[in-house]
């Protein structure tokens, strides 16, 4: 009878001990995995209209971008927004798109007026300033980087000088509508709260961003064949004129 309690014992201690051995970023987390999938969703449909998409000179040569899918308004005499999206950057030497940070976009006074109370936004970070910006706590944009509304159209070309000016690009989608968009005053935040709850230990989006603190998560992986699928298209577009 001892020897059954003991052999019992020791089993359940040795489950215990495989549970604790699993490592924690192997763990999922629905709402992440959800927001992840709703910015891969906002990326596909915008990029379905070839008139009123972004342009694909855009993706092919942008630092990082910014999706956040739903951004909410509310208030009744003083009108606010507030958002959560997720940030990757391109690898300007392979192409290749790294892991997702978790972000926040908030404020009020935002240049929205197509309407609705929910709105798709898109930033597109073109150069090292945007992206620093967006990395720093409580970053304005307006403030901290020129951010201009961003040209629509699949084959359309943004021009070197205008490339440079503007750090940042900013996209909008409600009701169906796509357009460029001014988002002057928008303050963006690093959410390291859910960085930490994604990966199972605490990162920050700089760690992610820049910093190869961690590697790509399944859930993500649509989402990173989605963005190098379309910023590959320019190049491709390219060589197809050089036949």
């Amino acid at each position: 009878m001892k020897n059954k309690i003991l052999s019992a014992f020791l089993g359940m201690s040795l489950v215990a001990v495989s549970f604790l051995a699993v490592p924690s970023f192997a763990a999922t987390n629905p709402d992440l995995d959800a927001r992840i999938w709703e910015a891969k969703q906002v990326m596909q449909e915008i990029m379905a209209a070839p008139d009123q998409s972004i342009p694909e000179e855009l993706l092919a040569k942008c630092k990082a971008i910014a999706i956040y899918p739903s951004v909410l308004k509310g208030g009744f005499i003083f009108s606010a927004r507030w958002g959560r999206g997720v940030v990757l950057k391109r690898d300007e030497a392979t192409g290749k798109w790294g892991p997702v940070a978790f972000s926040t976009i908030g404020g009020g006074g935002w240049g929205l007026q197509i309407g609705g109370s929910a709105t798709d936004l898109i930033l597109v970070i073109m150069n090292e300033r945007g992206l620093n910006g967006l990395l720093s706590n409580n970053f304005t944009l307006g403030a901290g980087a020129n951010v201009a509304a961003g040209p629509v159209g699949r084959s359309s070309e943004a021009s070197t000088d205008l490339t440079l000016r503007a750090g940042i690009f900013s996209y909008s989608r409600s009701r169906g509508l796509f357009a460029g968009i001014a988002l002057d005053g928008a303050v963006l935040t690093q959410d390291n709260n859910s960085n930490t709850a994604y990966y199972g230990k605490y990162v920050t989006s700089r760690d992610i961003l820049l910093g190869n603190a961690v590697t790509v998560q399944p859930s993500s992986q649509p989402l990173i064949d989605t963005l190098t699928e379309y910023s590959l298209l320019w190049g491709k577009r390219i060589e197809g004129k050089k036949k």
